[in-house]
């Protein structure tokens, strides 16, 4: 569970080494576990995020919520310029704009980001902000319900969100290819 400092200690790491996420920042358990090929994740940030998603899958049904946790997490974890990372923080991006911006659901922003891939070839690296939110995946980690998961997950989105904010136009644009 995460401390006030932003830290996760849990009883299986309690006297290992903290580590900051190379992403996020988040003080996060120092380990040589996996990382995802393209999102810049510290393994120990990854680890965390994997158990989050195993608790929106488990416990929680797979709430609605999901596609904002998968955005947010990518959208703050953008990784080096690569065609593979360019794509992903340009979907994710988009994603949190339809589903923050224009309250659409999850469902239909999973539709439309497969549209917008399909007909556009334009996207470019955003060069990430300077700080990619006040939030990280350890204050949705230690939410105890599925209301207080959903309310961490909204902020926490709207939080990376807003630091991307010198990018809107950009992110908007690719959201409108059709227009």
């Amino acid at each position: 569970m995460p401390t006030k400092n932003n830290q996760i200690q849990t009883d299986s790491n309690k006297n290992n080494e903290l580590e900051p996420c190379y992403g996020c920042g988040a003080q996060v358990q120092k380990s040589d576990g996996s990382t995802h090929g393209y999102i810049g994740a510290s393994p120990g940030c990854w680890a965390v995020f994997g158990e989050v998603l195993a608790k929106e899958y488990e416990e929680f049904n797979y709430p609605p919520v999901h596609r904002l946790t998968v955005d947010a997490y990518a959208a703050q974890h953008p990784g080096k310029p690569s065609r593979q990372t360019i794509q992903s923080v340009a979907v994710h991006l988009i994603g949190l704009h339809l589903m923050l911006d224009l309250i659409h659901d999850a469902d239909w922003t999973t539709k439309t980001i497969s549209k917008v891939v399909q007909n556009s070839q334009d996207f470019h690296w955003l060069e990430p902000p300077s700080s990619l939110g006040g939030m990280t995946i350890l204050d949705v980690y230690g939410a105890e319900n599925l209301k207080d998961h959903t309310d961490h997950v909204y902020n926490w989105a709207h939080a990376v969100w807003h630091a991307w904010q010198p990018h809107h136009a950009q992110i908007h644009a690719w959201a409108n290819w059709d227009q």
